[in-house]
């Protein structure tokens, strides 16, 4: 294939298939790789220096699999030392085509898929001067909602991106996550696994946005609903994760429902968000809801897929709207509560203005900064907090700023360039003075918006 013709989508591409004895290689190890071209849109080509790695992984029960991880440094080689972060895309989807490593790529078909939508915030990254690893944490079979192996995913495409000798990193380079929503469900699942699975990477710090918090609640709430589709593609992708659940849904749901769950796996997410808007399951059931979710297969599946059990050893920043449409408040109150009582070293930031997408990039000037200062060495900070807004200080509107600059230079196609600094990272800045609160006051705010949703 030359780089200017169209990728074929994973499943027919050669390049993602595992090689025979994969059982026998080292979790993170590479099996191929080959330099891409990364395109805004899938159009306009992208001046960042992109790599594919094909490497061993498992899934959730430890068997051995290959997944593939889009490696990006900033244009233009350097010897300097650099940090990585690992991003972990908002994939929300079954289907191939919106899987990172496809939908990055320069021909790709990117309408409806979420992560050509984060490329500019990975970017901002690549400006930093960092070292980027975009995982499919979905797997090959977008196994969306699995518990655990996005977390084992996203971790052994850091080893395999720190042994790739073009990346020019080793073994002791400083790892940060990130990841928004599904992502940063899957960016939760890795930092709760880091210490076990992979404790040799030096992860130094986790950024979750609106991490889902409670898979069981959000399907329950979102059914029926303008964003019923994402409980949908939850179902479908857990139907490949888990075959047991194939057999509850035989038994409880109509074949119309079972019909459109085979579509959900080929579509896009925004494209199954339309096909799945106010569909209730429960039109669909035999018996009623009640009866579907006291099955004790998917009671297990629900208990299973619930992160926060973990207390992830490396310091973790929680970002959530408290009127975010699509993650309710009060699921990530409680996923931040299970961490704390862990022992894990929280701040959780809570956003009072910005609905669901919006706050994506509403607070990457504050997960920027907070990267920035796990890089240095700095002292991670602790406690909730809730702030009016992320976006109105002087500095976050400086780098919202720099943010609209560097999407313009994406559409003309200008090099994206890090800077070079002596300890690799830039100064870090203060948001807006949060409003401190108590846990108590918390939990009653979260009843009193709850109210609303």
């Amino acid at each position: 294939m030359t780089g200017h013709s169209a990728p074929v989508l994973p499943p027919d591409d050669p390049f993602y298939t595992a090689v025979p004895g994969i059982d026998a290689l080292a979790p993170g190890t590479v099996v191929r790789s080959r330099p891409v071209e990364v395109a805004l849109f899938g159009v306009i080509r992208q001046r960042i220096t992109a790599w594919q790695l094909l490497y061993r992984t498992c899934d959730l029960d430890g068997t051995p699999e290959v997944a593939v991880t889009t490696v990006l440094l900033p244009w233009g080689r350097s010897d300097r030392p650099r940090p990585l972060v690992s991003f972990q895309c908002a994939i929300d989807a079954v289907a191939p085509q919106c899987f990172p490593s496809y939908a990055l790529r320069r021909g790709a078909w990117t309408i409806g898929s979420i992560a050509p939508l984060e490329l500019p915030i990975i970017a901002m990254a690549l400006e930093q001067g960092w070292a980027v690893s975009i995982p499919d944490h979905e797997g090959s079979g977008g196994r969306f909602g699995a518990a655990r192996e996005p977390g084992y995913r996203a971790l052994d495409g850091i080893r395999a991106a720190l042994d790739f000798a073009p990346a020019a990193l080793d073994p002791s380079t400083a790892v940060a996550l990130w990841g928004y929503s599904g992502g940063g469900l899957a960016t939760a699942w890795a930092a709760e696994l880091a210490a076990e699975y992979a404790p040799e990477l030096n992860i130094v710090g986790a950024a979750a946005g609106s991490p889902v918090g409670d898979p069981a609640a959000a399907f329950v709430r979102l059914n029926g609903g303008w964003f019923a589709g994402f409980p949908a593609a939850f179902v479908a992708g857990l139907r490949h994760a888990y075959p047991e659940l194939g057999a509850v849904l035989d038994r409880h749901v109509d074949n119309r429902y079972r019909g459109l769950l085979g579509e959900a796996e080929v579509r896009s997410t925004f494209a199954l968000l339309l096909l799945f808007i106010r569909r209730d399951i429960a039109r669909h059931l035999r018996g009623g809801m009640g009866e579907l979710l006291a099955e004790p297969a998917l009671r297990r599946i629900l208990a299973d897929i619930e992160p926060g059990t973990r207390a992830p050893s490396a310091p973790l920043l929680v970002v959530q709207g408290v009127n975010d449409e699509v993650i309710a408040v009060a699921d990530i109150d409680a996923h931040v509560r299970r961490y704390e009582q862990a022992g894990a070293t929280v701040r959780y930031l809570r956003v009072r203005r910005g609905s669901h997408l919006p706050l994506e990039f509403l607070i990457v000037p504050a997960i920027l900064d907070w990267i920035t200062d796990r890089f240095a060495g700095r002292p991670a900070p602790t406690g909730t907090c809730t702030v009016s807004s992320v976006a109105r200080s002087p500095r976050a509107l400086r780098t919202h700023l720099a943010f609209v600059r560097l999407v313009a230079r994406m559409v003309a196609g200008l090099p994206i360039v890090g800077k070079e600094s002596p300890d690799g990272v830039r100064a870090a800045h203060e948001v807006e003075p949060p409003r401190s609160v108590s846990g108590a006051a918390v939990a009653a705010e979260s009843r009193q918006v709850a109210k609303y949703q």
